[in-house]
């Protein structure tokens, strides 16, 4: 009788270079146009004389076109490698970040955000997250986190970058070079983003028996019953009072330490809040293996409008900073939370499409928020505009609670 030995586990699990790959991207698309935006903010403002309400309405604009961007970006990866989208939102990148060291014109300035906020969705979240919850099923809470980690480091490192190579060169002379960072950081990860187990010829979480798996691969909600669902309108809702409050919140941080204390705060704030939300995402991944998503999601909810209700009395330079921790140990976990969250309610079947139409509608609040804080500074004060930002994310919270939880998402539809 002949005997079929089992196949060979490798030594390294693909997916984890995967994570690697996906980390690097999202750092590089996170540092230098999500929170680089706030430098862009605060350069465009000082150099170029344009008040921040029209300024912050032109980031509404970039985060309004992400939005319906990824609903694209969501369709095309169901189909396609998402090598393609990736590469191509770079290119849209570093053009915009070119372009955007030349205007004049407020208007000019909209025109560069709607190509800039193509490439973001293009080379984003949406591509990066279906890529690794594709590579890990039992695993997924800790790949995520650490993929998505890079969203913060980026914040941490490459956003530090524009800021100090702008407050040395000027907007102008600044931004080709990043532009050069952005596509040769992306090019080297680009590679290795292999779109799913299977294009390497494994399993998902590096399991050697595919009957173990091949069920898991295609589980989960159709679109047409997940998105009619009660539990994806509210859990888009809180999301929107969520990242209304954080983007507007991060939008405005460096002008707020520098309006509060001077410039070099503004920039170690946005720094603090980087930091911390790398630490804090890492320690969420793997709490979230363990805990009710939801409540953990309405939690951290609750929380970061408690950081915002600090940042809109901090004075000092001391008070700013503790309060950047706060809320920075909440936005990082937010942001891993989301996508999470989907793949384990509605399963890996239709999560692009799912994830996307979650993120565009998302975009009201990433939109509205950065538009919404400015404007109200400009009539009051950061002070009004942060209280009702931390309102406005209680609110997220109050919704997100009246949910449900996971798992009676998966007795209904599943």
């Amino acid at each position: 009788m002949t005997v079929t030995a089992a196949p060979a586990r490798p030594r390294v699990f693909a997916g984890w270079i995967v994570v690697a790959a996906a980390f690097v991207v999202l750092m590089t698309n996170s540092g230098l146009a999500f929170y680089g935006l706030a430098v862009y903010l605060e350069a465009l403002t000082s150099e170029q004389g344009f008040d921040t309400g029209s300024v912050s309405a032109a980031t509404s604009v970039f985060f309004v076109v992400a939005g319906f961007a990824g609903r694209s970006v969501g369709r095309f990866i169901e189909r396609h490698d998402p090598r393609w989208p990736i590469g191509a939102g770079t290119a849209l990148c570093a053009v915009s970040l070119l372009l955007l060291g030349r205007v004049t014109e407020v208007w000019q300035t909209f025109a560069v955000y709607v190509l800039f906020g193509a490439g973001f969705a293009a080379a984003g979240i949406v591509p990066a997250t279906t890529v690794v919850t594709r590579w890990f099923h039992r695993r997924r809470s800790v790949a995520l986190s650490i993929a998505s980690t890079g969203l913060s480091l980026g914040g941490l490192t490459l956003t530090v970058l524009a800021s100090a190579l702008i407050d040395d060169r000027g907007l102008r002379d600044a931004t080709p070079l990043l532009a050069l960072v952005y596509v040769v950081l992306v090019a080297i990860a680009l590679p290795f983003v292999w779109p799913d187990p299977a294009s390497r010829g494994l399993q998902p979480d590096g399991d050697v028996d595919p009957a173990r798996t091949s069920a898991a691969a295609i589980s989960g909600v159709a679109y047409a019953t997940a998105v009619r669902s009660r539990f994806f309108v509210l859990f888009s809702v809180a999301y929107v009072c969520f990242m209304g409050a954080q983007v507007g919140a991060i939008a405005q941080l460096a002008k707020l330490g520098t309006e509060r204390v001077d410039r070099g705060t503004g920039a170690m704030a946005v720094s603090v809040l980087a930091l911390t939300s790398v630490v804090a995402r890492l320690a969420g991944g793997v709490v979230a293996a363990r805990a009710p998503l939801v409540r953990m999601t309405a939690a951290i909810g609750g929380a970061q409008a408690l950081g915002l209700a600090l940042l809109a009395f901090a004075a000092s330079r001391s008070a700013l900073l503790a309060a950047t921790v706060l809320f920075g140990a909440t936005i990082g976990n937010l942001l891993m939370l989301q996508p999470l969250v989907v793949a384990e309610a509605f399963g890996v079947r239709d999560y692009p499409r799912i994830f996307s139409l979650a993120s565009l509608i998302m975009t009201m609040g990433i939109a509205g928020g950065p538009f919404l804080l400015g404007a109200l500074h400009d009539a009051w004060s950061y002070r009004v505009s942060y209280l009702v930002a931390a309102g406005v994310s209680v609110t997220g919270a109050a919704i997100l609670s009246a949910a449900g939880s996971v798992q009676k998402v998966k007795e209904e539809l599943w």
